[in-house]
């Protein structure tokens, strides 16, 4: 088995893929109107439009109701990175913060309200977990 991606459903494919491809520095691939993907060596984030849904199963996914997952992206500098984002106006939860596993972290929310978590790992620990 293998993760392959984790697809987040929205009312604005345009806005959120624009809100990724700006945060991440990613171009995101666009299927269709209503679907994007943003590729990274160690997974996809994939983005789809709430006319997506009814594909799968009606009523299944609810556009910007998370509130228990955070998306995850390992970055080479997370201060360097604030900064960027600081003047593009972010909603950070929590700036750059070194956390007690090792890893320093910058917590914000997409324009949906999903928790992104972009993080550095600065202690050797850490470092060797995320083989860099």
């Amino acid at each position: 088995m293998n993760l392959v991606s984790v697809r987040l459903i929205t009312a604005d494919v345009d806005r959120l893929v624009a809100f990724y491809e700006h945060a991440t520095g990613l171009t995101a691939a666009r299927a269709t109107p209503d679907f994007a993907e943003l590729r990274t060596p160690a997974g996809t984030l994939a983005i789809g439009s709430t006319r997506t849904v009814p594909l799968f199963a009606p009523g299944s996914a609810e556009p910007a109701a998370n509130r228990s997952a955070i998306v995850e992206f390992l970055v080479e500098d997370v201060d360097l990175l604030h900064r960027r984002l600081a003047d593009g106006g972010a909603e950070f939860v929590s700036g750059p913060t070194t956390l007690p596993w090792g890893n320093r972290s910058l917590l914000l929310r997409d324009p949906d309200g999903t928790l992104v978590n972009f993080f550095t790992p600065v202690t050797p620990e850490a470092r060797s977990r995320q083989r860099v």
